[in-house]
């Protein structure tokens, strides 16, 4: 087993796949695992990319006992990966809460960072602002954390229900709700840590290419959130998966294949 040393002797796993020294990073959402990317690593690697993944501190299976896992925190562990690894070009690809820890490993980054991908990503902001029309309220987190805290397991299992827009097998919902299940209870402070982001300021000084999928039936993040990315980066490509809730890379993943392998042929250096 791959894991990375962090503070206080805690450990974050990961899984590295090909070699070269640019990969696509992947990074799951909040609660879940690398598991999450299984509907995609194949086609990744068939394509002749390396492919990095991690799991969040907290989750799968990285050190439960982390004290911070704040979105901070989460970026800072794939900044150190990248470096672990040698890498010098990377894409980097962050699935819900998993788009705000890229959009700010990306700022640390720098040079090394070519482009990002944010699937249904909880960015530039998750809840709304004074300024900002889009995204979930202060009340409705509120009400989420409390729920959670009061009936964890229950609380999961119907989060993972509503993932997917379109009615799923049980299996698929057992799988997601698995994954959740690994997370510490602790790591709802990442999740707590969406309610005072605000990244816009952040993406707007990224120059790299961003490539926002949004998830026009998406429950979970506000469409309008994916499709804001374009209000405040300079070049940003938005995918509309018409038919997806907050999953597309497995409600339409042959739009989310192609239109994910595109970019990195475009923007990816030395790879493939």
């Amino acid at each position: 087993m791959s894991s990375l040393a962090r503070e206080n002797s805690k450990q974050v796993y990961y899984e590295d796949y090909g070699s070269g020294d640019s990969a696509i990073v992947l990074v799951h959402g909040w609660g879940t695992t690398v598991r999450t990317w299984d509907y995609t690593l194949p086609s990744l690697i068939q394509a002749g990319y390396r492919v990095v993944l991690l799991d969040h501190r907290g989750c799968g299976q990285s050190s439960k006992d982390f004290v911070d896992m704040s979105i901070a925190a989460i970026a800072s562990d794939v900044v150190a990966l990248v470096s672990e690894l040698g890498l010098s070009s990377v894409v980097l690809n962050g699935w819900s809460l998993g788009g705000a820890v890229a959009v700010a490993a990306a700022a640390e980054l720098g040079e090394r960072c070519t482009g990002v991908v944010l699937t249904c990503g909880a960015t530039p902001c998750y809840l709304q602002k004074p300024d900002y029309a889009y995204g979930g309220t202060e009340e409705a987190m509120a009400e989420t954390q409390a729920a959670m805290a009061a009936d964890r397991v229950n609380f999961l299992a119907a989060l993972s229900g509503g993932i997917c827009a379109a009615e799923v097998t049980p299996q698929l919902v057992d799988w997601m709700t698995d994954m959740f299940l690994q997370s510490s209870p602790l790591a709802a402070s990442s999740l707590g840590d969406l309610a005072p982001l605000d990244q816009r300021e952040l993406l707007g000084a990224l120059r790299v290419p961003i490539l926002s999928y949004v998830g026009a039936q998406d429950a979970v993040v506000d469409p309008g959130v994916c499709r804001s990315v374009a209000d405040y980066a300079a070049d940003v490509t938005i995918v509309e998966c018409a038919a997806s809730g907050h999953a597309p890379f497995i409600e339409e993943k042959e739009l989310y294949d192609r239109e994910l392998l595109g970019f990195l042929a475009a923007n990816l250096k030395g790879a493939a």
